[in-house]
């Protein structure tokens, strides 16, 4: 099982679920989308899993896995999002009381087989071989919450080769932290240990071998993975 470390400390923390938000960025859904937007924003939270297995901490590069000796796609894109950190178990939990829920915050990227996932939705299959193979949701340490920053309201962003292709703030969440902690918990129940990744903003790009990807949140950290 996964592992994650908090910062300052020398804890680390099982990672138990792992819950991702889909379209939770208004451009983001822009930019697949530029038809009909209103009909794609979504009503409720969409959600869907990636296993444990794909959580890793402070990785330094990620690859399209192989099968076969041959890689399973052709098109690796990124998507830096804003990781929530569970500290406690909780069921319906309202949104008054979520950051009482909360340990803190990463800096995760949800890495996305892109070439996968349009074909496996266009045959109306599950496409959890997109989002769910190892090494596709790398974190960063654990930031403790804290009142020095509003987890709300902080600025992300990527670069690929120290070009920025995401640039945004957790400002422009659909869906905010309470109530996407207050929707997973009464729905499926939260754990501590489980890991929120709360959507990616607009900008995701095909990556190629050798690129070097910077993830960053303001007051929670950074990433820097290399493309394999």
């Amino acid at each position: 099982m996964s592992k994650i470390k908090i910062a300052g400390t020398n804890e680390e923390m099982k990672v138990q679920n792992v819950y991702c938000i889909g379209k939770n960025y208004l451009e983001h859904i822009k930019e697949f989308d530029k038809s009909d937007v209103k009909s794609e924003v979504p009503g409720e939270p969409i959600i869907f899993l990636k296993p444990n297995t794909a959580v890793e901490f402070d990785a330094k590069s990620v690859a399209i896995p192989r099968f076969k000796g041959k890689k399973i796609s052709d098109d690796l894109q990124n998507e830096v999002e804003l990781v929530i950190v569970m500290g406690k178990d909780g069921k319906n939990i309202v949104q008054e009381q979520a950051f009482d829920y909360i340990l803190g915050y990463s800096v995760g990227i949800d890495f996305t087989l892109r070439d996968v996932q349009s074909e496996f939705k266009k045959k109306g299959l599950p496409w959890a071989l997109s989002k769910g193979f190892i090494g596709s949701a790398p974190v960063s340490k654990v930031i403790l919450k804290s009142g020095n920053y509003d987890a709300g309201n902080l600025k992300i962003k990527l670069t690929v080769n120290n070009v920025i292709k995401q640039d945004s703030n957790t400002r422009e969440m659909i869906f905010n932290i309470p109530y996407l902690v207050h929707y997973i918990s009464s729905i499926f129940g939260l754990k501590k240990g489980d890991l929120i990744f709360t959507g990616t903003p607009a900008g995701v790009t095909k990556l190629k071998p050798g690129d070097k990807v910077k993830a960053e949140i303001e007051s929670i950290g950074e990433l820097n993975i290399l493309v394999e």
